[in-house]
């Protein structure tokens, strides 16, 4: 979708078309989720600290995200896909791969099924989505991206190898700064040169990624559309407004963060043994070159531990991010606390505790009962009695099951 978040709002508000709007960094610490084109003549784009979107345009409009109407309207997106083929792998709610191998003959080729579908998009919607034709995921993205704004970039295979060659490194997909600056240390700058790399030689910079990268970037890859992708993990972050410290504060945050890690695990009938504290500390470290206009580097801490059992318990979710925190010992300010657990399990194949306490099996039994009355009477309806989760922990992320 082009400039998604930003198109909504438009959308919904004429008044703000053909002027420049910016979706996020309405606090002082927030970073830009979606910037319209008109926002993006100033140099604005997407995930820029909202300090520096500001001072870039500051005739710029900064709206709030509405993270459910967003949501919604990614839906009414997605049923339009299922109109052109059932094989759809949602990447973020403005993105989608479609595989349209089976369907593409029904429309007269995959060219005018992507004509057809840009127009039902509009039709339906409201909004412009661009498409990208390939033989393949990675080529497919990189011919969306070539085609924005409105665009409609098919690249047939023969004509793949020229297309990549020019490109700069960054473009490959797993290429970060990080990898970038290896690269950049044997002498390569783009993409073609990196497909004509000899892999023995690049294994010193790159390790065991050299060959899978240089098939990359002669436009091979094997990965497969795949629809329905499970989850590997669930989590919840936030970004205080102003640096905290105090254990009342860290408690409130963790504690939102995992009644809501829970609430999505038992909406999708999933448990989670391994569970994980994000804890990104306040002093500012300086960045290397790559990347350095991207401001300021914060150390990043994790901590986890392992269950014996799998659980969706927000109370024990919550004993253990508080505990985590308590053993990382942490002796000054943090700007960022997050919750996840991993090593998911599908609920129904939970082992059961014959021998459970009358207090665990009321634990289970309370998570429910709170999604039940929060189904009924809305999510303000009832709460754990730690202060106010919306203020306390403003996560942008798409809260599945809330």
């Amino acid at each position: 979708m082009d400039a998604f978040y930003a198109s909504i709002e438009q959308r919904d508000h004429p008044e703000l078309r053909g002027k420049p709007v910016i979706v996020g960094a309405s606090s002082a610490r927030g970073v830009v989720a979606a910037a319209s084109y008109e926002a993006r003549t100033f140099g604005v784009r997407s995930a820029m600290p909202g300090f520096r979107a500001r001072e870039l345009c500051p005739e710029g409009i900064f709206l709030p995200s509405d993270i459910a109407k967003y949501s919604a309207v990614s839906a009414q997106v997605h049923a339009v896909f299922e109109e052109f083929t059932p094989v759809i792998e949602p990447i973020a709610l403005d993105e989608a791969f479609l595989d349209v191998t089976q369907s593409a003959h029904l429309f007269g080729g995959p060219v005018e099924l992507a004509r057809t579908l840009k127009a039902k998009v509009r039709e339906h919607v409201r909004l412009v989505v661009s498409c990208g034709l390939a033989e393949n995921k990675l080529v497919a993205k990189i011919a969306c991206r070539l085609g924005k704004p409105d665009g409609l970039y098919w690249v047939p295979p023969d004509q793949t190898r020229a297309l990549l060659a020019p490109l700069p490194l960054r473009w490959l997909w797993g290429v970060g700064p990080v990898t970038e600056a290896a690269l950049r240390e044997t002498g390569l700058t783009t993409l073609g040169e990196l497909a004509a790399a000899d892999p023995r030689a690049l294994r010193s910079a790159l390790g065991d990624r050299a060959t899978a990268l240089i098939a990359l970037a002669q436009g091979c890859d094997d990965r497969a559309v795949e629809a329905d992708l499970a989850a590997k993990s669930y989590g919840e972050e936030n970004t205080f407004e102003r640096d905290v410290s105090d254990r009342e504060t860290v408690t409130q945050a963790l504690t939102s963060h995992a009644q809501a890690v829970a609430r999505r695990l038992r909406h999708d009938s999933v448990q989670g043994r391994t569970v994980t504290v994000k804890i990104k500390r306040a002093r500012s470290t300086a960045r290397s070159r790559v990347g350095a206009q991207d401001g300021p580097n914060y150390p990043l801490l994790t901590r986890s531990k392992t269950l014996p059992q799998a659980t969706d318990d927000g109370s024990a979710i919550r004993t253990i991010a508080i505990a985590l925190w308590d053993a990382a010992a942490i002796d000054e300010p943090v700007r960022l606390l997050g919750v996840s657990i991993s090593q998911l399990s599908d609920t129904k194949e939970t082992q059961l505790d014959l021998f459970a306490s009358d207090e665990v099996i009321r634990a289970r039994k309370l998570g429910p009962a709170v999604d039940h009355i929060r189904e009924r009477f809305g999510a303000g309806a009832i709460r754990q009695g730690t202060g106010d989760p919306e203020k306390l922990t403003p996560s942008l992320r798409k809260k599945r099951g809330v």
